[in-house]
């Protein structure tokens, strides 16, 4: 019998046999042909050759054409970081490609977006990190407060709050000066 093992890994594992925390021997069998890739956010050039391939074989096995995808998609899944590597990629394409209701590809922004605002609350201080989240919201809703569809329902604030809170933070209509360290939809 003739058999071959793929194993991928995000640990470095050389470093974990120093520390005796990974069996040497094990570590050696599986060091044969060692294939070192960048995570995925390190290499954005790939993820549009990558979404075309995953649209393709998921629209294939569903039996739903999808010849077309946006290139406001293409750059909201570029831009997006992709902790989860391919895979992750992967699973929002082909849920994507589910969801889609024609021939165009169609994806849930927010869900990009909520982890872009994560990754923004890394820098700068509470106050930045609110300022820039109420600004951005205020920009997805057209600059609405109020209603249902306003910013105030988003963030879970009466109007006259979000008011307050703007007031507070300086913003203002046509504000999207943010805080050091924003990177909103762009590439980081």
């Amino acid at each position: 019998m003739n058999v071959r093992v793929v194993a991928a890994t995000n640990r470095n594992l050389a470093a974990l046999v120093h520390e005796r925390q990974f069996r040497s021997d094990l570590f050696y069998r599986l060091n044969v042909f060692p294939i070192e890739l960048p995570p995925l956010r390190e290499r954005r050039e790939d993820i549009p050759l990558l979404v075309k391939h995953f649209v393709k074989k998921a629209a294939v096995r569903m039996g739903k054409p999808i010849p077309f995808v946006p290139p406001d998609v293409m750059e909201a899944m570029t831009a997006y970081l992709w902790h989860g590597n391919v895979r992750e990629l992967q699973n929002f394409t082909e849920r994507a490609v589910i969801l889609s209701e024609n021939d165009i590809l169609q994806i849930s922004t927010k869900e990009l977006t909520r982890q872009l605002l994560a990754v923004d609350c890394q820098a700068g201080t509470l106050g930045q990190i609110e300022r820039n989240h109420i600004i951005h919201t205020l920009e997805e809703t057209s600059w609405v407060i109020g209603g249902r569809r306003g910013a105030a329902t988003r963030l879970g604030l009466a109007r006259t709050t979000l008011i307050s809170k703007m007031r507070k933070l300086g913003i203002s209509r046509g504000d999207n000066t943010r805080a050091p360290g924003y990177v909103g939809n762009s590439i980081a």
